[in-house]
């Protein structure tokens, strides 16, 4: 079964989707946007979510657990879906895959539950190109399809800011749309704040039409060279400065959880990177693989290359801990002064 992008399964979701699907790839926030989607067109009763919208968060995972919520009949409606949130299924051994092969393997008998497994950016390797697929998506792909999220750019993203901007009551021309990308990053969660944040700002000013002047004025300056700091020194073992930085980060009211994707991206990045030196490649031959931008790779070459292979992975696994905490209880900063601790 081939990958297929996320626009051609929304295309599939207006005519009617059934069966199992695995969402990966590096925009997260597309993807809550893609299941809110299936959620409306699947369960539109509100009435019988508690029947026929059935979620199981990465700390409740199990086979069995699956097994368990595929069996009931929906209510008062033909289908249901299962979501399986936080999935690491890179970090899953060979014997829980099989037992997950097993179970959507027995969606045949209960066909009418549609089952959306989504991952975390960084937690799936899906293989390098359509043509050599990882083993696990070869096996995965049996049973499901997967559905690739890649990050949005260019103009695609210019014209969605706009969108955001006019679904809050103001305008923003596509030359201040393609600004707040470049100040306040490409990250569709930071950029839906920060949208929202400028729309109420501008309207509360009696006006309904952003300027650069606004976005200097309200908007937050891109996480990413701060990021890549903080995570230095959270690798680094460098907690004094990761602690002032997060203090720094707390009074900018930067997201806890968006900061803690941040951090993941990035030491996501170095991982691969990493992995790509040891293979003996060169920061321009990684820059054009990868198409991140040359001076960038150089700097993260050079921090990747003073790091083992284990500690980065070490400190990912920090970050998907920490991400459940952020999410099943409201600590704010607390997770994230554990992770900056707990290497």
């Amino acid at each position: 079964m081939e990958i297929i992008r996320d626009d051609s399964f929304r295309k599939q979701l207006k005519k009617g989707i059934s069966g199992a699907f695995l969402f990966f790839g590096d925009e997260d926030y597309m993807k809550v946007h893609t299941l809110n989607a299936v959620r409306e067109s699947i369960c539109p009763e509100s009435s019988f979510a508690l029947f026929n919208d059935m979620k199981i968060d990465v700390i409740d995972y199990s086979a069995s657990a699956l097994l368990d919520a595929l069996m009931p009949m929906p209510m008062m409606s033909d289908k249901k879906l299962i979501t399986v949130n936080g999935l690491n299924i890179d970090g899953m051994r060979p014997k829980e895959i099989d037992e997950l092969c097993d179970v959507l393997a027995a969606l045949e008998e209960y066909d009418y539950n549609v089952v959306i497994i989504s991952v975390p950016a960084g937690q799936f390797d899906p293989g390098s190109n359509p043509k050599k697929l990882s083993s696990t998506c070869r096996k995965l792909s049996e049973y499901l399809t997967p559905v690739r999220f890649d990050t949005v750019t260019g103009a695609k993203l210019t014209g969605w800011v706009g969108k955001h901007f006019a679904s809050h009551g103001v305008n923003a021309t596509p030359e201040v749309c393609a600004f707040l990308t470049e100040y306040a990053g490409k990250s569709m969660y930071t950029l839906s704040n920060e949208t929202e944040k400028l729309s109420f700002y501008v309207l509360e000013n009696g006006r309904n039409t952003v300027t650069r002047d606004d976005i200097l004025k309200v908007s937050i300056p891109e996480l990413s060279a701060d990021v890549f700091a903080l995570a230095n020194a959270i690798l680094d073992g460098k907690s004094d400065y990761a602690m002032k930085a997060l203090e720094v980060m707390r009074f900018r009211r930067v997201d806890p959880l968006i900061l803690n994707g941040e951090i993941s991206k990035t030491i996501c990045d170095l991982i691969i990177i990493k992995a790509l030196l040891n293979e003996g490649k060169s920061a321009f031959e990684i820059s054009s693989m990868l198409k991140m931008n040359e001076f960038r790779t150089k700097i993260y070459a050079q921090s990747a290359s003073g790091k083992s292979m284990e500690r980065l992975k070490a400190a990912l696994a920090l970050c998907v801990e920490t991400d459940a905490q952020l999410k099943l209880s409201q600590q704010g900063y607390i997770p994230l002064e554990r992770l900056v601790c707990g290497l």
